[in-house]
Parts: C-alpha cells; sequence; structure tokens
C-alpha cells in the first residue's frame, strides 16, 4: 500500500514557502504522493468548506513539482464537469511532461450548486458532463489528429492537434463515494478515490470493485483525515485498510498552522511506514 499526504494549500498557511516545504518534507520521508483539492469560487458565509482561500490546484502541483523529484502529483478532486475540458488536457499534459509523469488525475462530479452557476454550467447534467469530458480528454491526449464531437460542451474539434502529448499516460481515478462514482471508475478509469469509508465498512466495497475490476491497474485508494493526536491508531487504521485490499490512502492533516502541519505529516510518515510499500 501507499501513502500520500495532502499539501497546505488552503486556508491562512497557503504560501508558497509552505507548499514548496510541505512538498519536499514528503518526498524525503519516503511518502508516495502530494494532493491537492479544489473549490474556486463559493457563497458568502457557506458553512463547508471552512475557508474560500484554495490556491489553484494545478498551479499548486507545478510549484511542488519544481520542488521535488519523485514524489506523484494528484489531484483529490478536481470538479470536472465544471471545467471546459480543452483547457484542463492542455495543462494536465504540460503538467505530466514537466514533471517527468508523476501525475494522478483525481476527479469527482461536485455538489455545490452555486460554484456551477458562477461557471455558467448546468448543475443537473454534471454527470453526463463528466463522462463526455472523460472521453474527450482520452481523445485529445492519444489521437493526432482528433476529432471529436460533444454534446454537452460547446466545442468544435474537427482534425486538430494538441501537442506535446502527455509524456506518460495520465492516470484517472474517480472520486466519491456513490454508487455512481464506482461505476464510472470501473466502466472509464484506471482507480476509485473513495471517502469517508471506514476500515470497518471497507472489505465489501473493495470486493465489489476488485470483482468488477481485478486487473491490477486499477487502484483502489482512499482519502481519510489525521488529526495529529494518536500516531498509534493511525497506524492501527491504515493496517486495517492494508488488510482489506487498499492500493493507496490519502492522508489529510487537520492543522491550521504550518508547524502544526509538518509535525502531523512526520507522524503519518512514521505511522505509515510499516504499511507502505516504496513508490518509484
Amino acid at each position: 500500500m501507499q501513502i500520500g499526504v495532502h499539501l497546505p494549500h488552503v486556508g491562512r498557511k497557503a504560501t508558497p514557502e509552505a507548499v514548496t516545504r510541505a512538498a519536499v518534507q514528503a518526498e524525503e520521508l519516503g511518502l508516495a504522493d502530494v494532493w491537492v483539492s479544489e473549490h474556486v469560487i463559493l457563497p458568502k458565509g457557506a458553512p463547508y468548506p471552512p475557508s474560500p482561500a484554495f490556491l489553484e490546484p494545478i498551479l499548486t502541483l507545478a510549484w511542488a513539482a519544481a520542488a521535488t523529484r519523485r514524489v506523484r502529483l494528484g489531484t483529490s478532486v478536481i470538479v470536472l464537469p465544471m471545467h471546459h475540458p480543452v483547457p484542463i488536457a492542455k495543462q494536465l499534459a504540460t503538467l505530466q511532461t514537466l514533471s517527468n509523469g508523476r501525475v494522478i488525475f483525481g476527479i469527482g462530479v461536485g455538489w455545490l450548486e452555486a460554484e456551477f452557476s458562477a461557471f455558467g454550467v448546468p448543475f443537473r447534467e454534471r454527470g453526463r458532463r463528466t463522462d463526455e469530458s472523460i472521453a474527450l480528454l482520452r481523445a485529445l491526449w492519444s489521437q493526432d489528429p482528433v476529432t471529436f464531437k460533444p454534446r454537452y460542451w460547446e466545442t468544435q474539434i474537427e482534425e486538430m492537434r494538441m501537442q506535446p502529448p502527455p509524456s506518460a499516460p495520465i492516470p484517472l481515478w474517480v472520486g466519491g463515494s456513490s454508487a455512481k462514482a464506482m461505476e464510472r471508475a470501473v466502466k472509464l478509469c484506471d482507480g476509485w478515490h473513495g471517502n469517508r469509508l471506514t476500515a470497518e465498512a471497507a472489505p465489501p466495497v473493495i470486493k465489489q470493485l476488485r470483482t468488477a475490476r481485478p486487473d491490477k491497474t486499477f487502484t483502489i485508494s482512499l482519502r481519510i483525515s489525521f488529526d495529529g493526536k494518536d500516531p498509534a491508531e493511525l497506524g492501527a487504521r491504515l493496517g486495517a485498510y492494508r488488510d482489506a485490499g487498499v492500493d493507496h490512502i490519502l492522508v489529510s492533516p487537520e492543522d491550521r498552522e504550518i508547524d502544526d502541519w509538518m509535525r502531523t505529516v512526520e507522524k503519518i510518515a512514521r505511522a505509515g511506514s510499516v504499511h507502505q510499500s516504496w513508490a518509484s
């Protein structure tokens, strides 16, 4: 099992120096990858997330890539149907090339209707737009020239070229714990990136996913949080996930101050050291 950590790119701790420190620390501690999340614009007074201050995720990963050499670079998650897929394809292909093939593209359908309204994207079409965007991303990354006739995006792509292609295939992981998210993951993508799934509840879910996708190229990943208080409990939790068949865990520290965050990451690395396989 491989273990990654979230980068401090949200809230008052989100500074260039903090992102660099955290990315370098994760690499030095032997963690597998570093991760970012996304909200672009939020209603005033929204109860969640607790801060509207999010550094843009793909740019943040590019910043982290420049400071590191080994750790993979993941999104947990990009709300894919809010974004036009053509520029997203270009940004990710560039990041994959500049980082020497370290990108994991975690995607979700989103849940905040007001954010979709700010983008001018119909909230009720988000699932269908996600499926179409996945197909268009794969076409843009693999076909030269490419022709694609979308239904939901107002775009015309007829015998066109997007160069250079990604330096290596970009794995797509679907975030979310709904039945539809799991179906989308096994049918269209390369991994499932679940959330809020306890170790006790994990075995039947993992069995269902593995029955549908027994190939080892399909990754089962979970995102969990850690408050830094009980490393022994975290270690036991990680072991239970590993025994259940989870391939990858993203641990998100809950600290608001960067120095506390860094100390919590050290605890995560120690707790996970006996459960983690080295990421090449």
